[in-house]
């Protein structure tokens, strides 16, 4: 696989549009924190390490009252072919800030709201709303 965070973050929008509850995903300390940036923003109701035979991450998926999904996009903008990097205040601001993007800086993966507060940039992983 040459893209993990890309795989997740497809497994992530086809179980939503299959109703699933959970997905499981390969665990790496990458993905798990971003996973865990997704639980605190509110995008997913819980997130857990699970080993059975190799290490996997369980990420239960959040829905509204009427079943639909609390994820309506989620897309990954810094790829392993062209990476995409930006400055603290060149940072996106995802659906005028109703969204997020979910940013790997110097001291670790936060959401861009964070890296904003802190002046941080750094490489765009993904956008989400």
């Amino acid at each position: 696989m040459t893209d993990p965070i890309s795989d997740m973050l497809t497994r992530i929008r086809n179980a939503q549009k299959v109703r699933k509850s959970e997905v499981l995903v390969p665990h790496s300390n990458l993905m798990y924190t971003l996973a865990k940036v997704l639980q605190t923003e509110g995008y997913v109701a819980q997130v857990n390490k699970v080993t059975n035979n190799f290490p996997m991450i369980s990420i239960l998926l959040k829905y509204d009252n009427n079943k639909t999904p609390a994820i309506q996009y989620i897309t990954r903008v810094s790829k392993p072919g062209r990476r995409i990097y930006k400055k603290s205040y060149e940072l996106p601001r995802v659906l005028s800030d109703m969204g997020i993007a979910i940013i790997s800086t110097s001291q670790g993966i936060m959401s861009n709201k964070e890296a904003r507060r802190r002046k941080l940039g750094g490489e765009v992983l993904c956008e989400i709303y």
